[in-house]
């Protein structure tokens, strides 16, 4: 597998993995005090790991994605 399609792949899982998580919590039907600000911390998080993913795919040398990754 090449780096071009490892970035590829690993970019469509998480951004998938992102839209599946906020879908899993926007169905709670109950939420919680306790579910919600978890729920939330979770959308926060995955969301992030996709978005620094991208960023670092877009570096303009070795070092930055390094940095960003």
């Amino acid at each position: 597998m090449t780096q071009v399609e490892f970035n590829e792949q690993f970019r469509k899982r998480t951004k998938k993995l992102s839209l599946e998580v906020i879908q899993w919590y926007a169905a709670l039907k109950s939420k919680p005090d306790e579910v919600r600000i978890m729920g939330k911390q979770l959308i926060r998080s995955v969301t992030s790991t996709a978005a620094n993913f991208r960023a670092a795919c877009r570096a303009r040398s070795q070092a930055e994605r390094f940095a960003k990754l």
